[in-house]
Parts: C-alpha cells; structure tokens; sequence
C-alpha cells in the first residue's frame, strides 16, 4: 500500500482492529492514544459518517480538543457527510480542511518545518 511505502516503520506498528466502529472502543487503539499524553488530536477516516465522527464524539467527551480534516473523508451522501460534519462542530470539533491543517502545522512556508510541509501542499493543489 501506498501508507506502507511512505511511512513502513509506522505501518507496521499501526493498530489493528476488526470491526470496532468506534475507534476509541477498542482497548489497543485507546490506550496508544493515552500513552500518546497529548491533548490535542487531529482526527480523520475514510468515511465522516461513520469512522470520524464516533471517534471524535468520544474524544470531545474525554476532554480533547480535536481538529477533523474533513475532506480527507468522505461519506456515501453528500447529505450523509453534511449531517457527519455538523455533529462533530455541534460538539466541539474544530472542523478544518487538509491544506489548512498543513498550513496550520507549517506557520510559515520559509521556515524549515514550512519547507518540508510545502511539496505536499503543492500535491494537492488541482492542477491547470
């Protein structure tokens, strides 16, 4: 996969769960993201109405804030992904969008950090 030959280190230490709808249900995956200490987590899944949104209830009601990049999903229905979104915002979510996140992260494109931050923002603008 493509995650595998990016990041193989990451892949392969990645938490393995079998049907948990939500993520922080399952024991494994809770408690590498409590060992994590953090308190800010940035949250997204292949679908918003279904493997975002339940995580981020979840986290919102355990005291973390949480960014959703919400076009890094999707949802089945453009109404299904709408509803998905609106819930996670209702209940505290910061709802943001890939490019704003990386901006967000880099603070400034001449920076180091901003450097290697901008060949993936340039990946993702549509081209002419």
């Amino acid at each position: 996969t493509e995650l595998q030959e990016i990041a193989p280190k990451e892949f392969e230490g990645r938490i393995k769960r079998q049907g948990v709808v939500n993520a922080l249900d399952d024991e494994d995956f809770a408690a590498a993201v409590r060992e994590t200490g953090r308190k800010k987590l940035i949250i997204a899944g292949v679908t918003n109405d279904v493997c975002t949104v339940y995580p981020t209830l979840t986290a919102l009601q355990l005291g973390y804030d949480v960014q959703v990049v919400a076009d890094a999903g999707g949802s089945p229905t453009k109404m299904a992904d709408d509803i998905a979104i609106r819930r996670m915002e209702n209940a505290g979510a910061t709802i943001t969008s890939t490019v704003q996140l990386l901006a967000e992260l880099a603070e400034n494109w001449t920076s180091e950090r901003g450097g290697k931050i901008i060949p993936f923002v340039m990946g993702l603008m549509p081209q002419q």
